[in-house]
């Protein structure tokens, strides 16, 4: 399990990049995308500045409905949801809720594992093909 159940990955593109690839994979899978914020230019209606931060909410209710049959309350965690962030370096980063982290954090059981593990798959894939990174 990842450290604090964050997962977060190196992407080689832009951080609009980044989600514009994710957008498009997302959809491809078969997921739905309920929301995109443009977390930089929330700050700039404001007058601040934020280095460019995206948050791209999707997901299926196939994926996501067995983790509330379980524990209803796992529905604060869902739909899944992925933060394209760009560091005080520049380098551009990916980062996610690790399905497995969602289920310790609601107790989930047996009920609802196999979902829980699809998940798991499912953002690897997804992630990892946004980011522009290996699959093998």
């Amino acid at each position: 399990m990842a450290e604090d159940g964050l997962i977060t990955v190196q992407s080689r593109f832009g951080v609009t990049e980044t989600i514009d690839r994710l957008t498009e994979v997302v959809k491809r899978a078969g997921l739905l995308v309920f929301a995109r914020i443009d977390h930089a230019a929330g700050a700039r209606d404001v007058g601040a500045s934020l280095r460019p931060t995206e948050l791209l909410v999707f997901g299926n209710p196939r994926g996501g409905t067995p983790l509330m049959q379980d524990r209803q309350l796992a529905g604060i965690d869902l739909p899944v949801k992925a933060l394209a962030w760009e560091d005080e370096d520049g380098k551009i980063w990916l980062s996610y809720n690790d399905p497995r982290w969602i289920a310790e954090r609601h107790g989930l059981g047996e009920a609802s594992r196999a979902a829980v593990e699809a998940m798991v798959a499912g953002m690897k894939k997804v992630i990892a093909a946004a980011a522009g990174m290996d699959q093998s």
